[in-house]
């Protein structure tokens, strides 16, 4: 039989078998972990946004599957674009990081024309005609991502100079993050900063550097809330949403409604009082609610651990990385996605202010639905290339008297 030798089997063979012709790399546990856990949220995705768009559908197109078809149409291109990722060798991405950079500040542009974004519910995030839409600052999380771990790989013997490692990716972020404002759109703003942020520290940066530029960072997002009344609005709203809980506090309101509704064990799936026209966009931003009350406290806790299960294996899988490209890249697909489930999670239960980014895996959404299980893929991808384990030394045995 044909056997291949790889360093994590120590010595030991494994068959090639037809999985192993399409996928390079060796089948870890940490791989098959990622896969399973990303599945579980997916599946439970595709069956919560069937039930939270159920009555919007009705009112749409007069049948409760609409949402849905389109949620599965994109899970099935996400699929695809994850297999490829999984397939191609992180070499080939890295060697085209330019190009990835420069279309997600060229697409960022084209949304801010006249007459090309598509606007909706005040914001100009989208570029496409109809339901054929896609969403550049997804992609542009991705693409920042990648070049920065190349760069700060390509430079880990200058690092700790600012001018070679901190100062021109803060340059980048600043470039990505103003034409991510303009949208405006301060949620996926925050999530690029705490990824760039997250890969320039495991890149050996100067803690007291990052600190100073965390620092920076935060006082200016803190005056884009205090000068901007809906932002502040919003934030304002969030200390005390009963304030005005049947206008500006309305989502804040009925999210932790249908969170206390559920009680221990839920209502039972499709019986969710709030998507009936009580919570707005209950199948995108506020799944999470839905959840909530279908599935009680032991659903929302299940969401919580998936998550925490991904967290936490994306940290193994960086810790296990055979280069430090991969490494870089590992740390900030598990901070994007992580920290990106937190901040929608945080604000269903009024923990921090609403928004607008969607749950991953999760919410109603093409772009990120797409754009995200890519981006699992490559994480698979660096999971299967783990770095050789060192053969532990015999035991030396004294010689008999």
């Amino acid at each position: 039989m044909t056997s291949i030798a790889h360093p994590v089997f120590r010595g030991r063979t494994e068959p090639v078998t037809a999985l192993h012709r399409r996928l390079p790399g060796v089948a870890t546990g940490a791989s098959w972990v990622v896969l399973a856990v990303v599945t579980a949220l997916t599946m439970i995705g595709l069956l919560m946004v069937m039930s939270a768009s159920s009555v919007v559908s009705v009112r749409e197109n007069t049948m409760p599957w609409s949402y849905f078809v389109r949620q599965a149409t994109w899970v099935v291109v996400g699929i695809a674009g994850m297999l490829v990722a999984m397939s191609v060798s992180l070499d080939f991405w890295r060697r085209h990081v330019k190009l990835m950079m420069a279309g997600a500040v060229l697409t960022l542009g084209a949304v801010l024309v006249p007459g090309v974004g598509v606007s909706a519910n005040g914001a100009t995030r989208w570029l496409g005609v109809g339901p054929a839409k896609f969403q550049p600052s997804e992609f542009a999380k991705f693409a920042l991502l990648l070049f920065v771990a190349d760069l700060l790989a390509r430079r880990q013997h200058q690092v700790e100079d600012w001018r070679w490692g901190l100062g021109p990716v803060t340059t980048y972020l600043v470039v990505i993050s103003g034409l991510i404002m303009l949208q405006p759109n301060m949620g996926t703003t925050v999530i690029i900063g705490a990824t760039v942020l997250a890969v320039l520290w495991a890149a050996g940066s100067p803690k007291g550097q990052l600190a100073s530029v965390g620092g920076v960072l935060a006082v200016i997002g803190a005056g884009f809330v205090a000068f901007e009344p809906f932002r502040r609005r919003r934030y304002l709203i969030f200390l005390d949403p009963m304030k005005d809980p049947f206008e500006y506090g309305l989502q804040n309101v009925q999210s932790l409604v249908a969170i206390a509704n559920g009680g221990l064990l839920g209502r039972g799936l499709g019986r969710s009082t709030v998507k009936w026209g009580f919570l707005p966009f209950a199948w995108t931003d506020f799944i999470f609610a839905v959840i909530g009350e279908e599935f009680g406290l032991l659903g929302v806790l299940a969401v919580v651990g998936l998550f925490v299960a991904f967290a936490v294996t994306g940290v193994y899988v960086a810790a296990r990385a055979s280069d430090r490209f991969s490494m870089l890249v590992a740390v900030g697909i598990t901070t994007w996605i992580s920290v990106q489930a937190f901040m929608n999670m945080a604000a269903v239960v009024g923990l921090m202010p609403i928004t607008g980014v969607p749950l991953p895996f999760v919410s109603f959404g093409g772009s990120s639905m797409v754009v995200t299980l890519t981006a699992v893929g490559m994480l698979v991808n660096i999971a299967r290339h783990p770095a050789a384990v060192p053969a532990r030394p015999a035991r030396s045995t004294r010689a008999s008297r």
